[in-house]
């Protein structure tokens, strides 16, 4: 259930990150608990070439990670939005900056794969083309 919040979201852009929290973040959201502790600050220092933040308050609210290949390709990673704060665009504006971020690092194909039931999200919503594509579970 989405709730309406009188709190302004605020966007960063590579911002720290606090691993528990991001942690907890993903587990509510992907209703995935279990998994246990990722050690997220080391891994976005290690291998993306950006993430965004968004927060209502101090509160982390939404965060999206950005992995590239060094040239013209990045891949959109780990797309969240706590599930009380969803449907308010918060996912949109996230992908949005994620998408300039990309941009001016120098790529010219973002690159994200999605599940069925979140793909008018990322059509629609972020004008994500539908594409071919491979994948193998290791």
């Amino acid at each position: 259930m989405s709730r309406t919040t009188t709190e302004p979201t605020t966007y960063r852009v590579d911002g720290p990150v606090d691993d528990e929290e991001l942690t907890l973040l993903h587990e509510r959201a992907f209703r995935a608990s279990g998994h246990g502790f990722t050690p997220w600050s080391k891994r976005l220092q290690r291998h993306s070439i950006s993430w965004v933040t968004a927060h209502q308050g101090s509160r982390l609210v939404g965060f999206v990670n950005l992995i590239g290949d060094g040239g013209a390709h990045a891949v959109l990673l780990d797309t969240v939005v706590a599930p009380d704060v969803q449907r308010q665009g918060i996912g949109r504006d996230l992908v949005t900056r994620a998408i300039a971020e990309a941009r001016s690092l120098g790529c010219t194909w973002l690159h994200v794969d999605y599940e069925a039931q979140v793909a008018d999200f990322y059509e629609r919503v972020c004008g994500f083309g539908s594409t071919a594509a491979g994948l193998i579970h290791l």
